[in-house]
């Protein structure tokens, strides 16, 4: 199999996210969870990479970027993918610029092209500025958030600050003339010494415009959020529907471990029996705590909802009381115990996950490793299948904390193709 695009995700749920773009659009994805084994030879023309780097310390983050990078040109991999988020999470100190300068140079690359754009889920830019929906990122909720706060919403100075080397912006007029303005926007850049180049992006069109325009080229590192990859999948696509997996039997389950408003929201909205994870039990009896979420779960009907997502203000409290980090452990450790535990004795065949290091923590728990897309269930949004570390067939849904409506927790699990 010719992998054409290979992807290295910053989490999870941005894997999940091109994983479930490209399918969408007629190329068949696998999710490789963690640095990959290169011998293992991959199914699919799109494979990305899972790691857990968003957060991590830079330096980890660069060597396992670089390590995947190795795997992935092992398999041929013909174009190498940056994902990040579509909001650009990350600080002054990383980890987008400094993955980004280590991939340049492991792939050999002139310069990285990229774009956080995704219209599907309300993300565009347009004078380097990016906006959530009508809003700036500085005026989003996205400026709250308890790891990667974003208030600076002009990504070239955002990006500026990660990286010792030059940025520069493709504007809304040269993409809106065609791909070859963007030909030429990217050239005279590059001949300026401009390292990293941005590209704004308003609509679906504006992304095959640049897709377009960055495919003409074979040596440029390619990157942004899902929306470009999605794009450039289109190009590539043959029209022939990759297979579908069957849905394994079993009981649904729900676990959020997001505090994203978007999920604060989900979680209010679902009509099914949910159960709230306490921190401050967790510090003081986390066995008793997973136990009685056990107990909660084999006595539910339906399908339960264990939830840790909670207000910010009390989020604020747990993390004042704990400490960010060990606040953020407890939850992640609980909901992966309790996943594991489901799957083992409550015969929970389908789990669906809200929030990136929830996802990720979960999925270590089940001793997944690959995942192949079965149905997209919403923008940005897949149900996939996997085996787990025993050989069980699992259905689960990686989902970004922000991606989904309201009513996703119900209707993710609704409308299955016959």
């Amino acid at each position: 199999m010719t992998v054409e695009l290979g992807v290295i995700a910053d989490d999870i749920t941005g894997a999940c996210d091109v994983a479930a773009g490209v399918t969408a659009a007629g190329i068949g994805a696998e999710v490789r969870l963690g640095v990959p084994d290169p011998t293992v030879p991959p199914s699919a023309a799109c494979v990305i990479v899972a790691l857990k780097s968003r957060t991590a310390p830079a330096a980890q983050a660069v060597a396992d970027s670089v390590a995947a990078a190795r795997a992935l040109r092992a398999w041929d991999a013909r174009r190498l993918y940056q994902k990040y988020c579509s909001t650009f999470d990350s600080t002054d100190r990383g980890n987008i610029g400094p993955v980004a300068d280590a991939l340049v140079d492991e792939w050999g690359a002139a310069a990285s092209v990229g774009t956080p754009v995704t219209p599907a889920v309300g993300r565009t830019m347009h004078r380097g500025h990016l906006f959530v929906g009508d809003r700036l990122l500085s005026e989003s909720s996205l400026a709250q958030h308890p790891l990667t706060p974003m208030h600076d919403p002009d990504l070239v100075r955002v990006l500026g600050r990660q990286t010792p080397h030059r940025v520069g912006l493709v504007p809304i007029e040269s993409v809106r003339a065609g791909s070859a303005a963007v030909v030429d926007a990217v050239r005279e850049l590059r001949a300026d010494g401009t390292r990293h180049i941005l590209v704004d992006a308003v609509t679906d069109g504006d992304l095959d415009a640049a897709a377009a325009a960055v495919t003409a080229s074979d040596d440029l590192l390619l990157g942004g959020a899902a929306g470009l990859a999605v794009a450039l999948a289109r190009g590539l696509a043959s029209g022939t529907a990759p297979a579908v997996d069957p849905v394994p039997d079993g009981r649904g389950l729900i676990l959020s471990g997001s505090g994203s408003e978007r999920t604060r929201a989900q979680v209010a909205a679902y009509p099914g029996p949910r159960w709230q994870l306490d921190v401050d039990a967790l510090a003081a009896d986390p066995d008793a705590v997973v136990a009685a979420a056990g107990a909660f779960i084999d006595a539910a009907g339906g399908i339960p909802l264990v939830s840790a997502t909670a207000d910010p203000h009390d989020v604020a409290r747990v993390q004042e009381r704990w400490g960010r980090e060990r606040a953020a452990v407890l939850v992640e450790e609980a909901l992966s115990r309790i996943a594991a535990a489901a799957v083992a004795r409550s015969g929970v065949r389908r789990i669906l996950v809200a929030g990136g290091e929830t996802s990720g923590a979960v999925a270590a728990g089940l001793g997944v490793s690959t995942l192949r897309v079965r149905r997209v269930a919403a923008p940005g949004v897949a149900w996939t299948t996997a085996p787990d570390a025993a050989g069980r067939a699992l259905d689960l849904c990686f989902k970004s904390g922000n991606f989904g409506g309201t009513d996703f927790f119900t209707a993710a699990f609704e409308d299955e193709p016959a």
